[in-house]
């Protein structure tokens, strides 16, 4: 842990506060966001179609609104956007803490989630800007504040929920003021194109639509994103499908997410140094392709063996096994992956509209995530039906595979190393 913060601390200090910035913002978000539903359907007797409309539209104005939170940080300068992605989340998780009408409750969701879409291309964008030559060493530090407040969020939130939800939402807005005074007062501002050669955003637009080989790494990429959300889907149900009670199936959903952050924010920053150091960056983004792919493989094992429920604290530790393992290779497979996955796509972006390309990036995987949910969701359903349990692991094993394959063709074809060509203007 001292040689992170050593090495956070080489870098500028703009750097540094987009460290403790991410740490914070995933503090505050999921010390809240896990005890949302359970608030809503609970604690305000909402239906379920309600608690999944109100839920809905935070996700759809964040992934819907990335491009557009892109392009506005291009323009305005990158520090303006995060501020104000912060001050807006502040007011709606203030919201959450009031009120308990549905119009209000989905006004404050829409608000945390454009929230979001806001802040996060400027942050990407600002880290690569600041970091220069360094990025991949930046992204990785950035990742590894990116877990440690995932790991660290629900922990605060489990405590102060136990008192009452809206204490948690207080307090997340709360960290969310202080974030948003310490960057106006201490983070410089940084634009990343000169007023003058700024043209419209539809053109801006069309810019980054017609960078053929971004566009073609973004689509290899959704695959990478469906694979590692499997974390919050595929691998808890099944945890839960093959735990023998509700605390066993509580108990090795907290292991598996304790587990993988930890091995994020112990590994990530080394590894990729190691990788930095042995391997080109395509090689070591089908490393991390690889590594996820080959993760479904323990749980498809121990289906096709015994896919029945086990009984017996021991029995039932075996049984979780396979299924932490797969977590844990998913894990391995993102560090591996996401430092020199970010860097690319300034590469591709060749340093112009850097935060439109990271927008873009993140609502294209947004979309990816929703439809490979829905995929996954009905493999699940299929495979209970059929008595088949090992299908939904295959069906992402052949996923991670093609993912691999693709970003083969993409490096032997130039595509993640050639300029991309420029887009007609008119």
């Amino acid at each position: 842990m001292k040689g992170i913060i050593a090495q956070a601390r080489s870098h500028e200090r703009s750097v540094q506060l987009l460290l403790v910035n991410q740490f914070t913002i995933n503090l505050g978000f999921y010390m809240l966001m896990p005890y949302l539903a359970d608030h809503l359907s609970v604690g305000l007797g909402m239906a379920g179609w309600l608690v999944g409309l109100v839920l809905g539209v935070r996700n759809l104005s964040q992934q819907g609104m990335f491009l557009v939170g892109g392009s506005l940080a291009d323009r305005l300068g990158y520090k303006p956007l995060i501020v104000t992605g912060c001050a807006l989340r502040t007011a709606g998780f203030g919201l959450l803490a009031i009120v308990d009408t549905l119009p209000t409750l989905v006004l404050a969701s829409a608000a945390t989630g454009f929230a979001g879409a806001l802040f996060n291309p400027a942050v990407r964008a600002y880290v690569a800007h600041d970091a220069g030559e360094r990025r991949v060493e930046a992204f990785a530090l950035f990742n590894t504040a990116y877990q440690a407040g995932i790991l660290v969020g629900p922990l605060v939130g489990v405590v102060l929920t136990g008192v009452g939800f809206r204490l948690t939402a207080a307090t997340a807005a709360l960290v969310f003021a202080a974030l948003t005074v310490l960057q106006a007062r201490a983070l410089p501002s940084r634009r990343a194109t000169p007023a003058e050669d700024q043209k419209s955003m539809i053109r801006d637009w069309r810019a980054v639509l017609g960078n053929r080989p971004f566009l073609l790494f973004s689509l290899v990429m959704i695959g990478s994103y469906v694979l590692s959300f499997q974390v919050y889907l595929a691998l808890p149900l099944e945890i839960r499908r093959l735990a023998s009670g509700t605390d066993a199936g509580n108990a090795g959903v907290a292991v598996l997410f304790a587990l993988s952050g930890l091995l994020a924010i112990l590994t990530q920053v080394r590894l990729a140094a190691w990788c930095k150091q042995r391997l080109r960056h395509a090689r070591a983004m089908r490393l991390g392709l690889t590594l996820m792919a080959a993760a479904f493989a323990p749980p498809a094992c121990a289906a096709l063996i015994d896919p029945a429920p086990a009984a017996g604290w021991l029995a039932q530790a075996l049984a979780f096994t396979p299924i932490v393992l797969s977590g844990l290779l998913l894990t391995l497979g993102t560090i591996v992956l996401y430092p020199f996955e970010m860097d690319t796509i300034v590469t591709m972006s060749e340093g112009r509209l850097v935060a439109t390309h990271y927008g873009l990036y993140s609502t294209l995987s947004g979309i990816g995530i929703t439809l490979g949910n829905l995929g996954t969701g009905a493999s699940l359903d299929l495979a209970r039906d059929l008595g088949t349990p090992g299908l939904p692991w295959l069906a992402l094993t052949l996923l991670g595979a093609i993912c691999v394959l693709a970003m083969t063709l993409l490096d032997k074809s130039g595509h993640l190393t050639r300029p991309p060509t420029p887009a007609p203007t008119t």
